[in-house]
């Protein structure tokens, strides 16, 4: 505890599982916390998850900085994706990690030289697809529909495939026109191919 004049870091609190780190993180506000990802109790995620309105204060955010024995890509991305602000090994030198607190601190993303190629490859391939607002206004059978159509289904096969009256595909193909602002289903069809939907 106490500050050191050499670093210009003060400590003001330690913790020795999730609850402690919890408490103490609530109690003192730390502008940086140090964490280590395998905190007994749940690991440094769960610090995360439970600190989660601390991180989004604007007035005085509470950084996390995340420090441990592993490089394992699923460590590092959990933490970054709990919301940490950098991630470096427990081999860093005393000197570096100061200047990495003090990094963190000022709102810098830090990482170790190698989990940075983590990071960056972690958030590029992502799942999460491109926001698509005209496939959004869709629902889900008109979506279904919409698919057969551009396959080159006739009406009827859709109606045998889906369950559904002829009747009801012909009024989600209208409903699908309406909203996307398409005239027929070649238009649709085109539509469709491009954002890689057959």
């Amino acid at each position: 505890m106490g500050q050191t004049a050499a670093t210009g870091v003060e400590v003001v609190g330690e913790a020795a599982d999730v609850d402690q780190a919890v408490t103490v993180i609530t109690a003192t506000r730390p502008e940086v916390v140090l964490l280590d990802v395998h905190l007994p109790g749940g690991g440094g995620v769960e610090v995360l998850r439970r600190c989660a309105p601390l991180m989004g204060d604007t007035d005085r955010p509470v950084r996390f900085l995340a420090l441990s024995v592993s490089d394992a890509a699923e460590d590092v991305i959990g933490v970054i994706r709990g919301g940490a602000r950098g991630y470096v090994t427990k081999t860093i030198t005393g000197t570096d990690l100061v200047d990495s607190v003090f990094r963190v601190q000022e709102g810098d993303a830090v990482f170790s030289p190698r989990l940075a190629g983590f990071v960056l490859d972690a958030f590029a391939s992502t799942d999460a697809p491109p926001v698509d607002e005209d496939m959004d206004r869709l629902t889900q059978r008109e979506r279904e529909v919409l698919r057969l159509i551009a396959r080159g289904y006739a009406y009827k096969e859709i109606a045998k495939q889906l369950y559904i009256s002829v009747k009801t595909v012909e009024s989600h193909v209208s409903a699908v026109l309406r909203k996307l602002q398409l005239s027929n289903r070649h238009e649709l069809t085109r539509w469709a191919t491009a954002r890689r939907l057959v």
